[in-house]
């Protein structure tokens, strides 16, 4: 009987990619060629990508779709692109340049139409990024870098953040799973960079150790039942006293701890 392949949160492919190619062809995409991402209520600033491959039916070649995959013009005209896509060794549905301008923010959100075992498997080739940009899966930075192909599964809850003043571009790319492909993210899991607490939520732990040791800011957030209001209190009592986090820091906590909260009552139900 075959093993049955299970996806792991992330894993770093054992792929050595030659981003210099691919980073002459991106210089030669003309600006008007870039479009603004259709999931609009997920971000703030400038998400926007260039189809290279998509399937037929998908609009503009950014939404999703089920027909045959298509390549596109500016996919033709560059051989980079399919010299990058060569060794995944799969049926790839889909291949997007995604760009996340300075200061743009992804909101926390699950791609649910990738969570089945039979799903594309989602990979993430960084070629243009800055070490402040942080990309979280379950509430932990990602630790990609220029030159790495990542798998993600992003059923997951996942939200990315560029805080810096240069554009962040990944060459995303949705494959059929493949033998071939499946065992590369196998062997590439246990190596895996160990997942970090983000620059927000370590603030917000901080200022929650002090929360707990100071019964006036106990009292203040205690005085809000109502969602939006807590959420503004603890941002303003957070930068206060020098805690920088944001309101994504905090909706993310909640949701945690809402899910450990979960855990714990069926654990003891069962």
């Amino acid at each position: 009987m075959a093993e049955v392949f299970t996806r792991p949160p992330c894993a770093r492919l054992p792929l050595a990619v030659d981003t210099a190619p691919m980073l002459a062809a991106l210089a030669r995409i003309p600006d008007a060629a870039w479009q603004p991402h259709f999931n609009t209520e997920y971000f703030s600033g400038d998400w926007s990508g260039v189809a290279l491959i998509a399937p037929a039916d998908a609009q503009g070649g950014l939404t999703p779709g089920q027909g045959e995959p298509v390549p596109t013009a500016l996919y033709q005209a560059e051989p980079a692109w399919s010299a990058a896509l060569a060794p995944l060794d799969a049926v790839v549905r889909s291949a997007r340049l995604l760009r996340l301008g300075p200061g743009a923010c992804i909101r926390e959100h699950c791609d649910y139409d990738l969570g089945s075992p039979d799903s594309d498997l989602r990979l993430h080739l960084p070629l243009l990024s800055h070490p402040d940009v942080e990309f979280l899966l379950d509430g932990l930075v990602v630790p990609m870098l220029a030159g790495e192909c990542w798998f993600l599964d992003l059923s997951r809850p996942h939200r990315v953040h560029n805080p810096g003043t240069q554009v962040r571009i990944h060459l995303v790319v949705d494959c059929r799973p493949s033998p071939a492909l499946q065992a590369m993210i196998a062997a590439g899991a246990p190596a895996t960079p160990a997942l970090q607490p983000s620059r927000g939520s370590l603030a917000l732990q901080a200022f929650q150790q002090q929360v707990v040791a100071d019964a006036t800011l106990r009292a203040s957030l205690l005085a809000h039942s109502e969602r939006d209001t807590f959420i503004d209190t603890v941002l303003a009592l957070g930068r206060q006293h020098q805690h920088l986090f944001s309101r994504d820091d905090v909706l993310a906590a909640m949701r945690q701890q809402r899910q450990r909260w979960q855990q714990r009552y069926m654990v003891q139900s069962a």
